[in-house]
């Protein structure tokens, strides 16, 4: 039986083999990323946090008082960096938002509890200095992208107040939650990512968002692509009904896989980045 999870999970999970020129989308990132950078003015590498993978990029818009959209980069908790996501921010300064991309440090080096914790510390020391960087702290999106996606919605699931006195409870005003994983128990028997990962029968419960509740009413997007595995799509629908009251779009993704979403939401023509530009029209 633990054989026959083993090799579903291991399908189930293993996005970059399902898709063969990942390398080359990859690749088209970092180049489109590097573009971005070069034409879009931006501080790089603000440290919130004493550990070398405790860094934020922030690109501010030309509008005062306008909304923050925080990103936070996939890759399975052990991959990938902030400045290979950069390609995300152009449509979202054009749409009159600021944009903030973080980093953590990469498992096997830090456990998912820990870069949950780096990230509960970006959002605080976001908010704590929004006059600084001169954008709306009452206005703070968070949005992410597959193991990204798990730590935004931990962030919406955070207690904000009992993580320093001087946070509201209702840090968080939106979020935007593609291809995530929220129950955790399935990726102890996915062995490739989880020598890393080390997610165990007894942690998997209470680092999953799925089963926690909802911090408050935080109104929220999810999508999936339609060519992503059963697993993903019953992650999203799972958050989807458990956070419902907040729940208020599921964008359909029609020849989008797990890589390629990333470009949808880049993409100002595309729904979803269309769905995300009007929640957070809703905040201003």
């Amino acid at each position: 039986m633990h054989e026959d999870k083993v090799r579903h999970f291991t399908t189930q999970y293993n996005a970059r083999a399902a898709i063969p020129d990942h390398p080359q989308i990859f690749s088209r990132w970092q180049t489109d990323s590097a573009l971005a950078r070069r034409t879009h003015a931006g501080v790089l590498d603000i440290a919130f946090g004493e550990s070398d993978g405790e860094r934020l990029d922030f690109f501010p818009t030309t509008k005062r008082d306008a909304p923050l959209l925080v990103f936070i980069h996939g890759g399975w908790w052990r991959s990938l960096d902030k400045s290979d996501f950069t390609f995300v921010v152009p449509p979202f300064l054009a749409a009159g938002c600021n944009v903030a991309l973080t980093n953590y440090t990469l498992a096997p080096h830090a456990s998912i509890e820990e870069i949950t914790r780096q990230q509960l510390r970006a959002l605080a020391w976001l908010y704590r200095n929004a006059d600084q960087y001169e954008f709306n702290r009452e206005k703070i999106i968070v949005a992410g992208h597959s193991a990204g996606a798990h730590l935004a919605a931990m962030m919406m699931a955070a207690q904000w107040s009992v993580f320093g006195d001087d946070l509201p409870a209702d840090l968080i005003k939106g979020g935007i939650l593609m291809s995530g994983l929220y129950d955790l128990d399935p990726i102890r028997y996915a062995e490739f990512v989880n020598v890393d990962l080390k997610i165990t029968s007894e942690n998997a419960l209470h680092l999953s968002p799925g089963f926690m509740p909802i911090s408050h009413a935080i109104p929220f997007i999810t999508a999936v692509g339609d060519e992503e595995s059963d697993e993903f799509k019953r992650q999203t629908a799972l958050l989807s009904n458990n956070w419902q009251s907040s729940h208020i779009a599921d964008v359909f993704m029609p020849e989008i896989n797990h890589l390629t979403i990333c470009d949808a939401f880049a993409n100002e023509e595309h729904a979803l980045c269309k769905a995300s530009c009007e929640l957070i029209q809703t905040l201003k």
